[in-house]
């Protein structure tokens, strides 16, 4: 239909809607039920006005990171584990909650976690897999100033996630950050091959970068089948299985880590091109985003090993870690 006609007229009576429905619940603090009630429709109808607001821009939220560490399950976690903050998401659901929802909440509590963290003038090491995807795709624009962001795992595509330098060019944009990138592949081919790219005068600059963070954000992996690195085609069901015999626990920027924290040197490791977990623990700052209870055994591992300074997670997990 042409535009001066009746489509434009519902384009725009839909966003005045939508509009009014986001001023009542967030701004006059209205119930769903009670503003279901006002427009004579069922609170479900509410709740996907408010979702479809969301979407579309016209509603931004910015919640304060500090209120999401004042958890009595946060402060719990931090002091039996002596870390800095921790940051838990919830979704409120007693039933059966799907693993993305339960992502998208750890996200956004992430998104906002990260800003409480990040400081002017750091320099920021950004990870890759699906929890640290979730965080940069909620990221406010919020301008850090003089920060820096770096790549800590060389890039690969798997089909869970987008290439790994999105999520660290996000999170750059969305801060108003310069921008470092890793231009090697995650994984070489041979030992050797990836020990020419990692003498690349460029690449060793890079590298190099990485050994000298304020702030790194990164997530941890298990060692099931499924596991992201094997998703990625970056490590086999074998290896994966060899590194568990070897005592491995998790995976942290494509490395695996025993028990207390500490890596194991097998393979794809001599093949990888990312951050060392010497780099990692050397960073001020180490925030550790994760979700979902199979990694329990990895995230204490991390914690252990003194991989984690902050740390973000779901509170199923949360209460798994707490009573493990």
């Amino acid at each position: 239909m042409n535009k001066t006609g009746g489509t434009f007229s519902k384009d725009h009576d839909r966003t005045a809607r939508l509009s009014n429905v986001a001023l009542l619940y967030y701004g006059e603090g209205l119930t769903q039920s009670e503003i279901a009630k006002r427009l004579q429709v069922s609170r479900v109808t509410v709740v996907n006005l408010l979702r479809e607001a969301r979407d579309q821009g016209i509603v931004e939220i910015h919640v304060n990171g500090e209120q999401l560490k004042e958890s009595t399950l946060a402060r719990e976690l931090a002091s039996k584990f002596d870390l800095e903050d921790v940051y838990v998401s919830d979704v409120f659901d007693t039933q059966a909650v799907d693993r993305a929802a339960v992502l998208r909440q750890l996200g956004r509590v992430a998104s906002m976690a990260f800003l409480d963290i990040v400081e002017p003038g750091d320099r920021i090491g950004i990870a890759w897999g699906e929890t640290i995807m979730a965080m940069s795709d909620a990221l406010p624009r919020v301008r850090v100033e003089g920060a820096e962001v770096s790549q800590l795992i060389g890039s690969m595509i798997s089909k869970r996630v987008p290439a790994s330098e999105n999520c660290t060019i996000r999170i750059a944009s969305q801060i108003g950050a310069v921008c470092y990138t890793l231009h090697a592949p995650a994984l070489a081919s041979t030992p050797e091959l990836a020990q020419l790219f990692r003498d690349e005068p460029t690449i060793a600059t890079q590298l190099e970068r990485l050994q000298n963070l304020d702030m790194v954000a990164y997530s941890i992996g298990n060692l099931s089948d499924e596991t992201h690195m094997a998703a990625a085609g970056m490590t086999t069901v074998k290896e994966l299985h060899a590194a568990q015999a070897k005592g491995a626990r998790g995976i942290i920027c494509c490395r695996f880590i025993d028990a207390d924290g500490r890596g194991i040197s097998l393979p794809p490791t001599d093949r990888i091109i990312a951050s060392e977990l010497a780099d990692l623990r050397a960073a001020k700052k180490r925030m550790l985003v994760v979700c979902g209870e199979d990694r329990l055994d990895a995230i204490q591992a991390a914690i252990m090993g003194g991989l984690a300074t902050h740390l973000c997670i779901d509170a199923a997990l949360g209460k798994a870690l707490l009573s493990a």
